[in-house]
């Protein structure tokens, strides 16, 4: 009995032995590689770096360097969005909860931006509300700002930067496409555009909205929703500006699509809302919205994801409540807590580890299983992936993340002895452009998948 009993303790004690030894030369060769290719690689090497490899079916870090510090991850943010959605969200979104009282409808919205977004066809509120001649809007679960902490005001031009709402409308986007030189706009609730008190030398009438030229382009001032056209020496095609989302500017647009004769957006105290005899009006499935806030990074769905996630598990839009929930509870046992402040990595302000991303990709793979998480994620040759890992292609899931002078990317390599790995690569500070360094990752990585 004691002779097996020392004979299995062994054969556990001689495992572990070995797992060790490997892990420890394999992380030696990785750092001689990671020396070589991006340690000393003259884009990457103006900045810092930050590189964390681990394999989970041992639960052992093949490789560490400044994995435990902090970096500014833009877009890898919406890896713990993602997590954040998927864990509040359920299989389907609310688009919102709504109360018909006879005359009228009372509407308390949920942060749906597939709302009147033409990238989605279903769109079950709508129906509902399309016949309705007086429809109220109750706000009062918005604690939010239209934009979020530590974000560069003057991108609030660009269709990256759509603000975010309680109620989004068109993706919070107005459309401008040009057709026979006559400027179509995706709603016609306002008299939106002009050449009037600027210097374009573009005339363009107001009835008609016919341009006498197609050398302009579309501005708008800060804080307005006024739409001035200006002269430019390329010609205009089409563009998407966001718009300012008070209530009463998406009241004009909601009554002009839905026919309505009078919208009204109104607060009533927070201790009144009243949810009783409402109904839920779910929209579309999660994973159709996670899909393409993954895929190309749309800033924009993950801001609204985090906002749906407050209001679902608070009850209110709160980005910065959610965020701290999240850290009490789910996500209490990161490595290292980070200083997590947007939904879509917009902000500078956002600092998380390499190890803090390999907690959360380990953490949405065992929660909500490998298919379904490789189905949102891109794999090389796709998405943001697009111009990279193309040989990679179906061994490779990652999200990439991109501010001026920081990138990263940080996701699951599956390798050619079928190792799966996590892993995530963070760089910041660096002088040039992002594609080198982009480049410079991509053969870090790949050489680690033809090697082990």
């Amino acid at each position: 009995m004691m002779n097996r009993y020392i004979s299995h303790t062994f054969l556990i004690f001689n495992s572990s032995f070995l797992i060790c030894l490997f892990s420890c030369s394999v992380s030696k060769q990785i750092s001689k590689q990671a020396n070589t290719v991006l340690l000393k690689d003259t884009a990457v090497s103006t900045g810092h770096i930050g590189i964390s490899i681990y394999e989970p079916a041992t639960g052992t870090y093949w490789y560490n360097y400044n994995a435990t510090k902090n970096f500014i991850p833009a877009s890898n943010t919406k890896l713990f969005t993602l997590y954040a959605g998927m864990k509040c969200l359920g299989d389907s979104l609310v688009a919102a909860r709504v109360r018909n009282n006879g005359s009228d409808i009372s509407v308390y919205p949920a942060g749906d931006p597939g709302f009147l977004n033409r990238e989605f066809s279903f769109q079950p509120l709508f129906q509902y509300l399309k016949s309705s001649k007086t429809i109220y809007i109750n706000n009062s679960a918005w604690r939010s700002e239209a934009f979020g902490n530590g974000w560069a005001w003057n991108d609030y031009n660009e269709s990256y930067m759509a603000e975010r709402s309680s109620l989004p409308v068109f993706g919070n986007l107005i459309e401008f496409t040009l057709k026979n030189n006559t400027v179509e706009i995706n709603s016609n609730a306002v008299d939106l555009l002009s050449n009037e008190g600027s210097e374009s030398t573009v005339k363009f009438d107001a009835e008609t909205r016919k341009v006498s030229s197609d050398k302009f382009y579309i501005e708008k001032p800060y804080g307005s929703n006024d739409f001035y056209i200006k002269d430019a020496r390329s010609s205009f095609r089409r563009a998407s500006i966001p718009f300012k989302t008070n209530d009463e500017f998406v009241a004009l647009l909601l009554k002009d699509t839905l026919h309505a004769e009078d919208v009204t957006f109104f607060k009533s105290p927070a201790s009144s809302i009243n949810l009783a005899g409402t109904i839920t009006i779910r929209s579309q499935p999660s994973d159709s919205l996670f899909k393409p806030m993954m895929y190309r990074s749309d800033n924009f769905f993950a801001e609204q994801t985090l906002l749906m996630a407050s209001n679902e598990r608070l009850g209110y839009m709160y980005d910065e409540a959610i965020i701290d929930t999240l850290l009490r509870t789910d996500l209490k046992d990161v490595p290292q807590k980070p200083k997590w402040v947007d939904g879509s990595g917009l902000s500078r302000y956002n600092l998380f580890t390499p190890q803090s991303f390999i907690y959360i990709l380990n953490k949405l793979k065992n929660e909500f299983g490998w298919d379904r998480v490789k189905n949102i994620l891109p794999t090389g040759g796709t998405g943001t992936l697009a111009s990279y890992y193309k040989k990679e292609a179906g061994f490779i899931y990652a999200k990439t993340g991109t501010l001026s002078n920081n990138c990263a990317l940080s996701g699951y390599l599956i390798t050619k002895k079928g190792s799966f790995l996590i892993f995530s690569v963070l760089v910041n500070n660096y002088s040039t452009g992002a594609t080198p360094v982009r480049k410079a990752v991509e053969k870090f990585l790949v050489a680690i998948r033809e090697n082990y």
